[in-house]
């Protein structure tokens, strides 16, 4: 054995095993960013309805797996945990204490594919909407009751 095997050999057993773009790897909870078919930030997996565009790209991709930030209280992940076991796909908490990733969720091909949109837009028009409209509809309700006081 030549001197750098032994030393890379020495290495790995003390290290582990070299690891290709270890902070894309935490960043996107164990995969490379050319295997992300989509991602969900934090505070998106914490809203209470689940992305339809995760279920449409589990329906296209059906080989895919999905990574879950370990970070996250089971609450918030179970609802795509059970989208995932009714598409067949694999799941995989991640937790790694040494990086927090702003990332929720990942769904990831096991090869690359090079997608180039992997962030979903937060359904921020439609919850602005909605609060709109449930404030009119409160204020309405309130104009009626005073107005039937009198």
């Amino acid at each position: 054995m030549s001197r750098l095997k032994v030393e890379d050999y020495l290495e790995q057993g003390m290290y582990g095993p070299k690891e290709i773009k270890p902070g894309e790897r935490r960043e996107f909870l164990g995969t490379l960013r050319e295997r992300v078919i989509v991602v969900l930030k934090k505070p998106q997996v914490f809203e209470l309805n689940v992305y339809p565009e995760i279920e449409e790209m589990m329906k296209q991709f059906p080989l895919s797996n999905l990574l879950l930030n370990g970070q996250m209280d089971y609450q918030y992940l179970g609802k795509y945990i059970k989208l995932a076991n009714r598409h067949n796909i694999p799941y995989k908490i991640v937790l790694n204490k040494d990086h927090n990733s702003e990332l929720g969720l990942v769904l990831a091909e096991k090869n690359a594919i090079n997608k180039e949109e992997i962030y979903i837009e937060k359904k921020k028009q439609f919850n602005q909407v909605k609060k709109k409209n449930s404030v009119k509809a409160f204020i309405k309700q309130l104009v009626r009751k005073f107005i039937k006081k009198r």
